[in-house]
């Protein structure tokens, strides 16, 4: 029930969404074994209005939006990789490449003035009393600085994993990251130019990436049946919803696994 309007901002709360993770070999082992309840993986999906130039100094509500992505575990860009006149682009043009870099950018801005701001209190620590914990961080710290200043994520200055601790506490851009590539209904089951480069520089930053059409998704939900909603993606050339893709992309970029316990019927 999330609102969608053709300005910007019209997102300000967040919408918030669990979603069940699809997976045949549970729908295979509910077929053998036939149990009283199936309690399938969930994912929490939060939906943040986009950041605009300028968000990491306040702009567009950027420090309200800023800490919503702070409280995630991983983040999704979902780009704009269609033309249409009727719709509204913030900057004027479409431009997926640009969009993810002006958010990544503002991520970074913001990460960087978050990390100097600590680091000197971390430094006295770590030399004067000899604050073994104080220690970790600024090594851990002190190199995604220098990352950052040089236009980097946090991410590219990824620590030891014994440090992963002090590492993620601190920054959004050491996330992971999903590329969605939101396409027009024509270009869902091929993909076009902008989701063409979309996926080169997911590629290049070896980050996770796909191809859907919300608009078909849309379609798709006000179907009622699964058998409706095969015949129409079927039409389409597509084999299952781009929702379903999201949530396993989203599933593995969080290197989560699925475990099965077997229980009584």
């Amino acid at each position: 029930a999330a609102q969608a309007a053709n300005f910007p901002f019209c997102t300000i709360e967040p919408n918030t969404g669990r979603v069940a993770v699809p997976d045949a070999r549970l729908d295979k082992l509910r077929e053998m074994v036939n149990p009283k309840t199936v309690t399938p993986t969930q994912l929490e999906f939060v939906d943040i209005a986009g950041l605009v130039k300028g968000a990491s100094k306040g702009e567009g509500l950027g420090n309200q939006f800023l800490a919503n992505i702070r409280e995630t575990d991983a983040i999704i860009h979902v780009l704009r990789c269609f033309e249409d006149d009727n719709i509204t682009h913030v900057e004027g043009s479409v431009d997926p490449i640009r969009d993810a870099e002006i958010v990544e950018t503002e991520l970074m801005i913001a990460d960087l003035e978050s990390l100097e701001k600590r680091f000197d209190q971390l430094q006295k620590k770590a030399q004067a009393g000899g604050d073994k914990e104080a220690q970790v961080r600024v090594a851990v710290v002190k190199p995604i600085i220098e990352a950052l200043k040089a236009g980097k994520p946090a991410r590219t200055a990824a620590p030891d994993p014994k440090e992963k601790d002090a590492y993620k506490q601190y920054q959004m851009t050491s996330k992971p990251v999903l590329y969605v590539c939101n396409v027009d209904e024509a270009s869902a089951a091929t993909g076009n130019k902008f989701s063409d480069a979309v996926m080169k520089k997911a590629e290049a930053e070896k980050a996770s990436a796909v191809i859907i059409s919300a608009e078909i998704e849309s379609e798709v939900a006000q179907l009622e049946s699964d058998e409706e909603k095969k015949e129409f993606l079927e039409s389409l050339g597509l084999e299952e919803a781009g929702l379903a893709k999201i949530i396993r992309a989203g599933y593995a970029l969080l290197g989560l696994q699925t475990y099965f316990t077997a229980g009584p019927k």
